[in-house]
């Protein structure tokens, strides 16, 4: 029987969907020219290739000498680098960095907040496990989401990261439910759903370019397929 709901945070249950635009507006400010479009290319190219070179068993944002903001200073400095631009000043990287934080600068999926009250009313124990830095709690709370959740995990607070077992496990153990009564749902696939199973979760991936949160689960529910195991009639 399931008994907790665990949901990964970008791109299942929030996005920034003015990124590029706030990038570009904020550099622009600063003396560094780009479009929204090209600043949106570089985020995405930037976090790949920093992916590439992080160990998933120590948190990127923790691990920096100069902690969150550290890390994304330098994250705002190699994408000056592919511009051919010189360094940022650290007042953009501040002032990025403190855009993020904030409501503004994110919105919810339409769905999810119908779809956290419906798991609540069958009395399912939801949390966030998500690889992020100390902002993400504040946000979900500005957001309006903090109250849906018993937990909120980021990777910044365990110190490792999605797909390494330890951020499920101390989730799990903050949660007192065992692995095989949770279903976890995420949009990456190595972090979220191989990630969970390893941990001994069920899980479910979440590519938004064929369902939202609410069509997944309900598709999930009806079908019986293998993965969806326990948690098959409950959602």
């Amino acid at each position: 029987m399931l008994r907790a709901v665990t949901f990964d945070a970008t791109g299942t249950l929030l996005h920034s969907p003015r990124r590029g635009e706030i990038y570009a507006e904020i550099l622009e400010r600063h003396g560094v020219a780009v479009t929204p479009a090209e600043a949106e290319r570089l985020i995405t190219l930037v976090w790949q290739e920093l992916a590439c070179s992080a160990d998933p068993a120590f948190d990127r944002f923790a691990a920096h000498p100069e902690g969150p903001r550290g890390w994304w200073a330098r994250f705002l400095e190699r994408l000056c680098e592919h511009l051919g631009a010189p360094p940022p000043s650290r007042f953009a990287a501040a002032e990025l960095y403190h855009r993020f934080a904030t409501a503004e600068a994110w919105e919810v999926y339409p769905e999810v907040p119908a779809v956290l009250e419906n798991l609540r009313a069958r009395d399912l124990k939801l949390a966030v496990i998500a690889n992020w830095d100390d902002r993400l709690p504040p946000l979900l709370a500005a957001l309006d989401l903090a109250d849906s959740f018993e937990v909120v995990v980021t990777s910044f607070q365990v110190g490792a990261e999605k797909p390494d077992q330890r951020i499920f496990a101390f989730a799990l153990d903050r949660l007192s439910v065992p692995s095989f009564n949770t279903l976890h749902i995420g949009d990456r696939q190595l972090e979220d759903v191989e990630g969970a199973e390893a941990a001994g979760l069920h899980a479910v991936h979440l590519n938004r370019a064929d369902h939202n949160l609410s069509s997944l689960l309900l598709s999930k529910a009806t079908t019986g397929r293998a993965q969806w195991g326990a948690a098959r009639g409950n959602l």
